[in-house]
């Protein structure tokens, strides 16, 4: 995450182009959504004002802009309705400021932290879905709807798709013209390495592309001119005072009104969780990778959201689709958003004559384009990839966004990732490992590091299937919080349930919660007389699968106090000095089971013979292994075979020791990339059944 931010010389000119691109796309957007909303057309472009100014320059965020909010219309509406009007439902707006200003004082914007990925990139996907899907009619010339009308459902009871068969009938042959060459115009220019190097944004070029085909059609009297009706739509004041009369402030009564403060609790929720959302979802496809701090954001919502309520404007959130522009058309700081507000407030006072030229074909070319790149092919399949508890809330996502509206949409794709969460517990809640020992084998349990109600159905199943005299540690070193459910279940089972099935039970790290001491002495070492009756056949094993765990990064973590009985080495082992792992670790061994000698290129000497036949000589070791290594070095060690030779000839004591079947001596050659241990016998091996290729040399 970068700490510091560029020089202003060095992103002013990419703000200054990102901003024109998202005003010429906030403009219809905030008169649509007012239109949408039942509310007076200005009042969207006043919250899209404040949203660019205001919350622009308190959000922490680089990328994000705010405005008024598709996801809100059928909210507004509802509202304005149970409140009689637009004035008191400007209280609620106000109220519902302090109420997110509140929200993000106490930090309740940690709750983005548990938005799932899938959920995020679904969202994404999503309105870029529904940008294209909603923006095709408008391309084309059939302008029945508003440009901010977002949802499935629409108002004049046609939905997405029957809105799209209905274009049909409907095409305006000059928008057509218009909005299908901007589309290859801008497609053209992200193509182009020379026109991407131009200051210039691609947007303003469609814009005024549009306009000056529109006004060619108009002069010379064609018929496919573009009528006012298909153009944007800008309030036109005559006068100062005129202008002064689009704004609203709401009656001090209406803040007495208990039904306002309902209105404004309803409003707070939704627009500090779609900014939540939003603000994840800007993040993700932010190129720089910045971290926006939620709670700074609601706090700058609420801000913009009172003021908006003051003076007569529609409620507001970050929105995605002005956010997406912005990052694509090069936006590098805040200052994208406050320069788009501000020219929102410049031209919208002194210019709304000249925005009026503008084709909304040509501004729903730009945003059919921002919508292939949010629901982009590429991540469709990095999704798939992921696999299926990654790729269906995604899809489902989509899904639920496009058939009804981007909060419905979220909690369902929200509760499908639950869904999926709750059975991966189920399924594996925790880690079972089955280890040998010199006391033969154990079922070792690593509880997770968050160990919920949710597990205790598997736990209690696994502990129930091991057999009668099995041996079983639950391991809880890793876990920072146990439920009590889970507590007491694991009191039960060292109370009563590990006596009544004949089990021994051990406990590692428990004790931290108050559930049981430590005591696992029939793991980390065995005594003296359980490992004199192993064979060398059982000690390679035990070998083999702690080499097999270490691995694949599963290594036990050791009790490494003092044991109170003395202990012998299973197997004695002859290295190389340079090796860059010691044989211990190779073969993950307990405290004492492991006799190491190293020694350049693993020599035979009398002196490493003599030390070798003393661990042998106990009693208990029953396998030599002569461990060579490659893969970490331009020269692997030597062939292991000669040295096993050499030991046998230097030490009588190994070589009765072998031929009497008491020890075997096995070659080995460590991968050090890998980590595995490739073990082999030679005719020098002795006479006890071992399970092994032999070496190729021999």
């Amino acid at each position: 995450m970068p700490t510091s931010q560029p020089p202003l010389a060095a992103t002013l000119p990419r703000d200054i182009t990102a901003s024109i691109a998202v005003f010429l796309v906030a403009l219809p957007l905030c008169l649509g959504i007012a239109l949408a909303s039942n509310a007076p057309l200005f009042s969207g472009v006043i919250a899209g004002i404040i949203g660019g100014i205001a919350v622009g320059m308190l959000s922490g965020s680089h990328k994000s802009v705010s405005g008024p909010a598709a996801g809100l219309t059928a909210i507004v509406a509802a509202q304005i309705a149970a409140l009689g009007g637009f004035e008191p439902f400007l209280a609620a707006v106000a109220i519902a400021g302090v109420m997110q200003i509140l929200m993000g004082t106490f930090r309740l914007g940690f709750i983005a932290a548990f938005f799932p990925t899938s959920v995020i990139k679904g969202l994404l996907a999503a309105i870029g879905l529904i940008l294209i899907l909603k923006q095709i009619p408008h391309v084309l010339g059939h302008d029945a709807d508003a440009e901010g009308e977002m949802s499935f459902q629409q108002p004049d009871s046609q939905n997405t798709f029957s809105e799209l068969l209905a274009t049909a009938s409907d095409i305006l042959p000059g928008a057509t013209l218009i909005g299908i060459l901007s589309i290859l115009l801008l497609i053209g220019w992200d193509k182009v390495k020379v026109l991407r190097k131009l200051p210039v944004p691609p947007a303003l070029v469609v814009v005024l592309f549009g306009v000056g085909v529109n006004l060619l059609l108009r002069r010379l009297g064609h018929a496919w001119e573009i009528k006012a009706s298909h153009l944007v739509q800008v309030p036109v004041a005559a006068s100062l005072g005129d202008f002064a009369g689009f704004l609203q402030t709401p009656a001090f009564s209406h803040f007495t009104n208990p039904l306002v403060y309902k209105a404004a609790f309803t409003v707070a929720l939704v627009a500090s969780l779609e900014t939540l959302l939003n603000l994840e979802a800007v993040d993700k496809i932010d190129p720089d990778q910045h971290q926006s701090p939620p709670n700074r954001e609601l706090v700058a919502q609420g801000v913009g959201n009172l003021m908006s309520g003051l003076v007569g404007g529609l409620p507001m959130t970050s929105v995605i689709v002005r956010s997406s522009v912005n990052i694509n058309s090069g936006g590098r700081t805040k200052l994208s958003a406050i320069l788009h507000g501000l020219l929102l407030i410049g031209c919208v006072v002194t210019v709304p004559q000249w925005l009026n030229e503008i084709p909304l074909s040509a501004l729903a070319a730009l945003l059919i384009v921002t919508g292939f790149k949010l629901a982009s092919p590429k991540l469709i399949r990095e999704m798939w990839k992921e696999g299926r508890a990654q790729f269906l809330p995604f899809a489902i996502t989509i899904a639920a966004i496009v058939f009804t509206d981007l909060l419905t949409g979220v909690i369902i794709g929200l509760g499908i990732s639950i869904l999926f969460i709750l059975h991966s517990n189920l399924r594996r809640p925790l880690r079972r490992i089955v280890e040998k020992h010199a006391g033969g084998e154990v079922l070792r349990i690593e509880l997770a590091n968050q160990v919920s109600f949710l597990n205790k159905a598997a736990l209690e199943r696994t502990i129930r299937e091991v057999p009668r005299g099995g041996r079983v540690i639950i391991d809880a070193r890793k876990t920072d919080y146990i439920d009590p459910d889970i507590r007491d279940l694991l009191s039960d089972l060292r109370d009563t349930t590990a006596a009544a099935q004949g089990i021994e039970l051990g406990f590692l790290g428990l004790k931290e919660h108050n559930v049981s001491d430590d005591h696992v002495q029939f793991v980390d070492f065995s005594s003296l007389e359980k490992r004199s009756e192993l064979t060398p056949s059982g000690v390679l094993g035990i070998l083999k699968a702690g080499n097999e765990r270490f691995a694949e990064g599963h290594s036990i973590r050791r009790d490494a106090r003092p044991v109170s009985e003395p202990t012998a080495p299973i197997a004695a082992i002859l290295s190389c000095s340079d090796s860059p792992l010691s044989p211990d670790l190779v073969f993950d061994g307990a405290p004492g089971e492991i006799a190491c000698v190293s020694v350049a290129e693993h020599a035979a000497t009398d002196v490493t013979a003599a030390s070798l036949a003393k661990a042998c000589a106990s009693g208990a070791a029953r396998l030599l292994v002569v461990l060579g290594h490659h893969g970490g070095q331009a020269n692997p060690s030597t062939d292991p075979q000669e040295t096993i030779r050499e030991l046998r000839r230097l030490s009588p004591a190994i070589d009765q020791l072998v031929t009497s079947g008491t020890i075997a001596i096995v070659g080995g050659q460590l991968d050090t990339n890998s980590g595995r241990v490739s073990f082999f016998r030679t005719p020098e091996s002795g006479s006890a059944t071992l399970d092994l290729p032999a070496s190729a040399s021999a």
